[in-house]
């Protein structure tokens, strides 16, 4: 193995490291992203009414 390739090789690996570590951190500001919409969606859902039966069956016979 020639030294320049040894040389070429730890170079693609640090930017093979690089890519690996942004690649992370997007991903967990999209994970974040997603979990902080979901949370959103969660509290804007209605409150469920004092009496658990009331608008829970629908008569289907006419």
């Amino acid at each position: 193995m020639d030294v320049s390739q040894i040389a070429s090789l730890a170079t693609n690996l640090a930017s093979a490291q690089t890519s690996d570590q942004v690649n992370i951190l997007m991903l967990k500001k999209a994970l974040n992203t997603q979990a902080a919409a979901a949370i959103g969606v969660l509290q804007a859902l209605p409150q469920l009414p004092a009496n658990p039966n009331i608008g829970r069956n629908i008569n289907t016979t006419a």
